[in-house]
């Protein structure tokens, strides 16, 4: 048995195969929706996944106004902000950040932001997701390909 040809192979930025995929997230609940989105954007569902390298996919979640959360967390949950001034704490809940411009966007990047590797990889990796509210999104040059979130665990 030739004990050299097993070598562990680590992905590069050069090796990495990124792609461009598309989740609709209609009536998706925002916790799980999340997740996966998450691990598609670290390139855990990948065999060549190396912890330290940028090796996921670009993910553009379309429809994201229909996001849904389970329970009373659309009235309940508060979400914290600080302005950096004395006194500048502000709160929100899903429902006030709905109506706001960009609020969906922000739901979601804060749920997958704390589901990515803190530090400077993971602020890295947060820039490869696109959220759009509407069915239209502006990045078909880049040729993605739609897939079913439901699929993935």
């Amino acid at each position: 048995m030739n004990t050299l040809s097993y070598k562990t192979v680590s992905a590069n930025k050069e090796t990495a195969k990124k792609e461009w995929v598309v989740v609709d997230a209609t009536d998706q609940v925002v916790g799980r929706l999340c997740s996966k989105v998450a691990k598609l954007i670290r390139g855990k569902y990948k065999p060549n996944f190396t912890p330290h390298v940028d090796c996921g996919d670009n993910v553009i979640i379309i429809n994201a106004s229909k996001v849904v959360f389970t329970g009373k967390k659309e009235t309940d949950k508060v979400y914290t902000r600080y302005t950096g001034y004395p006194g500048g704490q502000r709160f929100n809940t899903p429902a006030d950040l709905r109506n706001r411009p960009n609020g969906v966007d922000r739901i979601i990047r804060h749920a997958v932001k704390g589901m990515l590797p803190k530090g400077p990889l993971g602020r890295k990796l947060l820039n490869n997701l696109y959220v759009f509210e509407g069915e239209e999104h502006d990045k078909a040059a880049q040729k993605p390909k739609t897939i079913d979130i439901n699929q993935y665990k």
